[in-house]
């Protein structure tokens, strides 16, 4: 099933990527690769086969939650790439 090119042009605003008409062209032609892929691999006749598990067993490592001193509000600003006063200062997110 190929994809149109208004269809990657939505796909790349979801994604909030511009893209040129040259990249949706090329894109068009991965994606649309992409999705065939898949449609062979849905295809398959699963029915029957056992769900593949782990090879070894999985546990967590989990250190034990001790309290300890943080660093100081100076080595904080110290290290952060903008400051504003004793703040940190970041870029704007929302408009």
């Amino acid at each position: 099933m190929p994809l149109t090119a208004e269809e990657v042009r939505h796909i790349a605003r979801l994604a909030r990527l511009g893209v040129t008409d040259a990249e949706v062209a090329r894109l068009r032609e991965q994606l649309s690769t992409i999705l065939e892929h898949f449609e062979v691999l849905n295809a398959i006749d699963t029915e029957g086969v056992p769900p593949t598990t782990q090879s070894f067993d999985l546990a967590n490592i989990e250190r034990d939650d001790v309290s300890r001193p943080s660093a100081t509000h100076a080595d904080v600003l110290a290290n952060a790439p903008r400051t504003e006063g004793s703040y940190i200062r970041v870029r704007r997110v929302l408009e």
